[in-house]
């Protein structure tokens, strides 16, 4: 698979518009109308330069664009050329350092020039020691009747900030006491947390793993009337049985070995504040039969003590299992359960969100760039659009882990490319990088992806079409109906 290329597109957008190279996934195309808003752009370097010419350049225009755009390029700048405007001599254009010339004709648009770009700029950089190569002609029609001609961007500060982006304003950074949210699903949520948050009552909170449970938790501690008062955190499924019950119900001295001394449990050291139970389903029915008379009596007995004490927190449980499923499997109490689940909140998949990608991951780049010694970085639109096409597993967290990698590989200043992204966000460029082709329809395109995908799987199986179909959500009979139709052996 040919690597992501980050390419700067400088001119009025005629060609840019009719070339259809903005479809391409292995070009990465950012765009601005004129040297002087290139001038603008931060120092980014790009692997190459497309400089289109609106008419015959002279040699001290042509010097003058060169020393501008060397620090995004050096050498690999490739000028664009319609033959109605150019007709200056092309050896003494590339004299004067242009890596190469395009003459874009008739015929030359989508896929074709996307290889015609690729090849010149391999070409330029396979021969920095020599001499530049000599003019190309690859086709590209201004007003050609065959080919649709979408508008070009009428405002070139749309697409600027792809370079030098900083974190929309309506977008704080990504921390505990912040909900970064735009998308319908969380409105909904973030609605539930402001009817709940002056509530003393018990609160459940459920959610696949990494969606962010423990974030709104904090957010119904901070916006209700206990924001003054502590808020402590414990995962139940972190310590073993007897660690946790002493750990949140506390022990008196001498209560077991060890125990040289009295230590007051969450419960009470909460005060009047919000005590967050996370992984509440991983307890004992032991524990669970003695958290349900917490519950009850608001009051608890440390371990080795023979008076109970009153409890004034509010209680915030979570858990990412489905706990009406453990109540019939028999691992839950039911009654617990009903104490729980005064007030449910359930938090969506970061795959049904998908408006709060971008939002939640230029939080984190705002967070965790100064942590890391990376400023100034962005994405590119490539990588924001591959972002916001993944299904995000492992959700928020997920999310997170990924633009620390990103940082980790990309120097301070640099926009962050594809290239940073790990391999499981880009594989699905490979099926799609030549688009639809000129004879295909979609029907056809799509059954092609879906071949590349379904020999994929068959591949990291070993074969085995029962578990390929069971790990692709299909039945064996559906499976073997689509590699009949499609001719997959």
């Amino acid at each position: 698979m040919r690597t992501i290329r980050s390419v700067l597109w400088i001119g009025s957008g005629e060609g840019l518009a009719k070339s259809g190279v903005t479809e391409a996934p292995e070009l990465d195309i950012t765009w601005v109308r004129s040297l002087e808003e290139a001038a603008g752009l931060p120092a980014v370097r790009f692997e190459g330069v497309l400089f289109e010419v609106e008419e015959d350049p002279k040699e001290l225009e042509i010097e003058r664009a060169l020393s501008m755009l060397e620090r995004f390029a050096s050498r690999e700048i490739v000028l664009l050329a319609l033959p109605s405007r150019f007709e200056h001599t092309s050896e003494a254009i590339l004299s004067l350092g242009i890596g190469a010339i395009l003459i874009l004709n008739d015929d030359s648009k989508g896929h074709g020039l996307v290889n015609e770009i690729n090849a010149t700029l391999d070409s330029i950089a396979d021969q920095k020691s020599k001499r530049p190569k000599t003019c190309l002609t690859t086709p590209l029609a201004p007003g050609s009747a065959s080919s649709p001609a979408p508008s070009p961007p009428t405002d070139p500060s749309r697409r600027v900030p792809n370079l030098s982006e900083a974190p929309d304003a309506d977008v704080p950074a990504a921390n505990a006491s912040c909900m970064i949210s735009k998308s319908e699903p969380m409105q909904t949520v973030l609605d539930l947390v402001e009817l709940a948050a002056s509530s003393p009552s018990t609160v459940l909170v459920t959610g696949e793993t990494g969606v962010g449970k423990e974030v709104i938790a904090r957010q119904l501690h901070a916006r209700g009337c206990r924001d003054e008062e502590p808020f402590l955190a414990i995962n139940c499924a972190a310590f073993p049985e007897h660690l946790l019950e002493s750990e949140l119900f506390g022990h008196t001295r001498g209560a077991f070995t060890g125990a040289d001394r009295s230590k007051p449990g969450l419960f009470e050291a909460a005060g009047r504040g919000t005590l967050f139970l996370d992984e509440i389903a991983e307890t004992s029915l032991t524990l669970q039969s003695k958290l349900l008379r917490v519950l009850q009596e608001r009051e608890v007995r440390a371990v080795g003590a023979m008076q109970s004490r009153p409890i004034h927190c509010r209680i915030v449980a979570a858990t990412n299992r489905v706990l009406s499923d453990e109540v019939r499997l028999g691992t839950f109490r039911e009654d617990l359960f009903y104490r729980l689940n005064v007030f449910p909140i359930g938090i969506p998949p970061l795959r049904e969100r998908r408006p709060d990608i971008l939002p939640l991951a230029r939080g984190f780049l705002t967070r965790h760039g100064p942590r890391e010694g990376k400023l100034d970085c962005h994405f590119s639109l490539a990588t924001c659009h591959l972002l916001e096409a993944y299904a995000w597993p492992g959700n928020v967290r997920e999310l997170e882990n990924e633009v620390l990698r990103m940082l980790m590989l990309t120097p301070s200043g640099q926009l962050i490319t594809p290239r940073r992204l790990s391999p499981k966000l880009t594989d699905i460029l490979e099926p799609i990088a030549a688009g639809a082709r000129p004879e295909e329809t979609l029907r056809q395109a799509l059954d092609r992806i879906e071949c590349w995908l379904l020999r994929r799987a068959l591949t990291n199986n070993d074969g085995r079409k029962a578990l390929t179909a069971r790990k692709l959500g299909l039945t064996r009979e559906g499976l073997y109906k689509k590699l009949k139709r499609l001719g997959i052996d």
